[in-house]
């Protein structure tokens, strides 16, 4: 592990994907909850 300017410690490349994947599942889920509501206040 490497440290950057400010001290802190660089995760893995897995951890920072997995990251990646759960926030664009939660972002894809958001919208889709979103959207079903919207939708269901129009018709």
């Amino acid at each position: 592990m490497t440290t950057d300017r400010t001290g802190d410690v660089e995760q893995p490349l897995w951890k920072r994907l997995l990251w990646f994947a759960a926030l664009w599942v939660a972002g894809v889920i958001s919208i889709m909850v979103v959207s079903y509501a919207l939708r269901s206040l129009i018709i």
